[in-house]
């Protein structure tokens, strides 16, 4: 029937469930620094769920989220350790594509806090940069607001980059017609039809508002899809400065088989591409799998 793209599901998140020590403010770049081998571990298991890309640990690694911690000097390093781990993966599995997340500059669901655009930009077009050629596209995710938008596609622009933008639009958890920001979703119809990037997705959301939202894309011309989080919401405390994951909660009643539901209607409605983002993991995304074989659906 349809060629459908199956992302990941959790890095980061997942990251901090399987690790050792407590949620630190440099979430999922701590795990991966202190044991690595979780990271090819998580890698390895979207893949054997019948995932078919490979979503770097880079989502996080900015200089100014570093810098709290007196590391900044490490980012090349660190974008590179996430990319090894992913080229490793893909080669380990004998196939799949590999996306270089870009998560937003200062922190995720704080709009207020993005730097200006020429700011956002330079930060953007240096880490593309170092995330290099080895990865197949540049996934921008958790993107709320158009200014924060206008921050990527000119990095990008600037950074010279060859490989495709994919962006990933975060909506409000009350209203999934309006971005986190509460600028109406279809002014970023607008945004696209100037830049064009390669795709265009909703992601770190719940899958109920996303359902709301995703009708916007449909005409959009480009290829479009979601990947929702499995959180409660996102709370208050969690958008105060530098928090930690211990600030959100998982739901328990976004089983697999319901996630899957969300996710078929949204195939149903034309999405080509689907996954999962925090609290989505393994089990979910081979569940997606099944469903979508089970449909007669291709995935690629």
């Amino acid at each position: 029937m349809t060629q459908i793209t199956l992302l990941d599901g959790s890095i980061g998140q997942e990251l901090v469930k399987r690790g050792s020590s407590p949620a630190t403010q440099l979430w999922s770049t701590n795990v991966m620094m202190e044991q690595p081998e979780l990271l090819a571990d998580v890698h390895a298991e979207y893949f054997a769920a019948g995932a078919t890309v490979a979503t770097t640990n880079t989502y996080p690694i900015h200089r100014n989220r570093l810098e709290r911690e007196g590391i900044e000097d490490r980012q090349a390093a660190l974008i590179e350790q996430a990319v090894d781990q992913a080229v490793a993966a893909v080669a380990a599995h004998g196939s799949g594509r590999i996306a270089g997340a870009l998560g937003p500059v200062v922190a995720s669901y704080r709009p207020d806090a993005m730097p200006d655009v020429g700011m956002a930009a330079e930060q953007f077009a240096a880490k593309i940069a170092m995330i290099g050629e080895r990865v197949d596209f540049l996934l921008a995710e958790t993107v709320c607001s158009l200014q924060e938008a206008e921050g990527i596609f000119q990095g990008y622009a600037d950074s010279g980059s060859n490989k495709p933008l994919w962006m990933a639009f975060s909506v409000d958890d009350e209203d999934g017609t309006k971005l986190r920001s509460g600028e109406p979703l279809d002014v970023v119809t607008q945004m696209l039809g100037h830049y064009k990037p390669a795709a265009v997705l909703l992601n770190c959301s719940l899958p109920e508002v996303i359902t709301q939202g995703l009708p916007i894309l449909t005409d959009c011309g480009l290829p479009f899809g979601a990947y929702a989080n499995g959180f409660t919401m996102i709370t208050d405390g969690f958008k105060e400065e530098a928090p930690t994951v211990d600030a959100l909660s998982a739901r328990t009643d976004l089983t697999p088989e319901r996630y899957a539901d969300h996710v078929m209607n949204w195939v149903g409605a034309g999405a080509t591409i689907v996954g999962g983002c925090c609290e989505v993991g393994p089990a979910h995304i081979a569940e997606i799998a099944r469903r979508l074989k089970d449909a007669g659906h291709t995935i690629v």
